[in-house]
């Protein structure tokens, strides 16, 4: 085992300390199973020996009743053992589920963009309880099997220890063979994860783009795209069992090569150390249980290998760093309601994954006041969406700073400046909740939720009619993404859930540019009543929507190239006044 191995396991050992008490009565009901094992040859001597002579024939009726209770103990002991560990097992689960939970929701931006959805969804709910159920199975074969075999062996030394060495040279050829087959399990078994979460992404664009399958007729490619993925994950399954499965039956071939050498020399000692039928009889079938535990323990390695990937995988999720961790927090300085005002000086930013690309954002340099609307337009790729993004610092500038009310962002307290800001995009995530749940995101249960602020932004956001005709007004459920609202009222939705924020900086990436003229109009009228008094930067493409900004940035390469309000720049006659143009010629 190398040192990343034993560093996997020693981190899952360290999740069991506090459940030790548990672990350890599964140990002493495993040693019992153990136990009862053992006891079985050892009856058998005995039974032979003095049976048959009709020396026990006063005590025949103990023996059934000594079987049955052997019986019984051992099933108990299985019992309590698996029971206990399970319990162990599923409180280890829950433990590295919430901390990989707690990791997704506070790593960094570009932990997202490296990893997809199905990726993630397969750590935290697959390889974990995979990793776990594995390591159980594995603990109790490890411990009781263990046991058993030592018992055994103990027994069959102490009936004939030269015929036991015999036994014992069984031991260090497996460790051998499993040594050798070790590093093929590993590298499989890292492909099948990887080709596992491929397969997951497949299904989860198919599922997400369903009606663009369905439109373009696509079924067919997408049929076998996941029939290639599938079949590959299907030959290194194959792969994998062909080296896993090579352990059981070399050892079934030792065992059994042991046991014809066994038997040649018990019959050569019979004969001249005057060996018993009973402790003949008992030695062979001790052998013969000590096989079946030392197959499971040889078994141990393909698990094993499969569990140390998931555990290296689910640990790496756990490692990333967050966002903003306790010891920052500490020196950095609060804020209540902020005024609005920004500023970006001299601000520059490149995406750390496409080396070789120019940067995103170039020595920015605005002062935006509290209360302005200022609309950043230009040609796509010119870095508007970039540039939003660095104010709730989704990323961080790799040049230059940014203030909020006069203080560099860096600074503040990360959840503080947050509270800062409403965001509403063309993009519209909803919550498989009730529409109350939807508005008020992030309430903490429903007796965090005001209703009263609820229905008041449903109103301010046009969509008191819908609610007055759903059945369970604003307890009704809004679906999978809001899938059972229109387009126009996912919008409003979203405007209504920023308005029930509250917060002094508004930020409209396109929200109103997939929409009919109907609901534009609606979701305008909202937008209007949400941005009273509010510090707002607006996303646009449609110029026709941002003309009474206060003022207009035109980004290009990264690179403020104009700014000001829509009258002047169509008298400057440059880039905005060419888009102008252009638009409204289409129009």
């Amino acid at each position: 085992m190398n040192a990343q191995d034993r560093t996997a396991l020693n981190r899952l050992i360290s999740y069991l300390k506090p459940h030790i008490k548990l672990i350890i009565g599964s140990l002493v009901a495993m040693a019992f199973v153990a136990a009862a094992e053992t006891s079985i040859p050892a009856l058998m001597k005995p039974l032979l020996d003095r049976g048959f002579t009709g020396q026990l024939n006063n005590k025949l009726w103990q023996v059934p009743l000594f079987l049955v209770g052997l019986a019984l103990v051992r099933s108990l002991a299985q019992f309590f053992s698996s029971y206990l560990l399970t319990r162990v097992i599923n409180s280890v689960l829950l433990k590295l589920r919430e901390q990989m939970f707690q990791t997704l929701l506070h790593a960094k931006t570009t932990f997202f963009q490296k990893n997809s959805a199905s990726n993630l969804i397969n750590a935290v709910v697959f390889e974990v309880n995979n990793v776990l159920s594995i390591m159980g199975g594995m603990l109790i074969s490890l411990v009781r099997d263990s046991l058993t075999v030592v018992g055994l062996m103990g027994y069959l030394i102490y009936l004939n220890w030269k015929l036991t060495l015999v036994v014992l040279i069984i031991f260090p050829v497996i460790a051998f063979i499993m040594s050798k087959i070790n590093r093929r399990l590993r590298s499989l078994n890292r492909e099948q994860q990887t080709l596992t979460s491929d397969l997951a992404y497949i299904v989860e664009e198919a599922a997400a783009g369903y009606k663009i399958v369905k439109v373009h007729g696509a079924q067919e490619y997408e049929m076998k795209r996941f029939q290639a993925k599938a079949d590959r994950l299907r030959q290194f399954a194959l792969k994998s069992a062909v080296a896993g499965g090579l352990n059981q039956p070399i050892t079934q071939l030792i065992a059994s090569m042991a046991l014809s050498v066994v038997l040649v020399i018990a019959l050569m000692q019979s004969a001249t150390e005057g060996t018993t039928v009973g402790g003949f009889a008992s030695f062979i079938t001790a052998m013969l249980l000590v096989i079946s535990p030392l197959k499971h323990l040889a078994d141990i390695n393909q698990p094993l290998q499969r569990g140390l990937t998931a555990a290296e995988m689910i640990f790496d999720l756990m490692d990333q760093p967050f966002e903003e961790d306790e010891d920052r927090k500490l020196n950095m300085k609060p804020m209540g309601k902020a005024k609005g005002g920004i500023r970006f000086e001299n601000v520059g930013f490149s995406y750390e994954q496409e080396v070789g690309r120019q940067d995103a954002l170039r020595d920015v340099n605005l002062d935006i006041k509290p209360g302005e609307v200022v609309a950043f337009v230009g040609p796509s790729g010119g870095g508007k969406s970039t540039l939003v993004n660095l104010l709730p610092r989704f990323f961080k500038p790799t040049s230059g700073h940014i203030f909020l009310d006069d203080i560099p962002l860096e600074e503040i307290v990360l959840a503080d400046i947050r509270k800062q800001i409403a965001f509403v995009s063309q993009d519209v995530i909803l919550f498989n909740d009730t529409i109350a749940a939807n508005v008020a995101y992030g309430a903490v249960g429903q007796e965090g939720i005001d209703r009263g602020r609820v229905i008041e932004a449903l109103e301010a956001a046009n969509l008191s009619a819908l609610i007055k005709e759903l059945p369970e007004g604003i307890n009704s459920m809004v679906g999978d993404n809001g899938n059972r609202l229109s387009g126009g009222q996912r919008q409003r939705l979203a405007i209504a859930r920023a308005i029930y924020k509250d917060a002094p900086i508004l930020i409209l990436d396109e929200a109103t540019s997939a929409l009919d003229s109907e609901s534009e109009r609606q979701v305008q009228d909202a937008l209007d009543r949400l941005m009273a008094g509010r510090t707002t930067l607006v996303i646009a493409h449609r110029l026709s929507t941002i003309e009474h900004a206060n003022r207009i940035v035109v980004l290009e390469h990264g690179q403020v190239v104009e700014n000001g309000a829509h009258e002047e720049l169509i008298k400057r006659d440059g880039l905005y006044a060419n888009l102008h143009r252009i638009q409204f010629s289409n129009a």
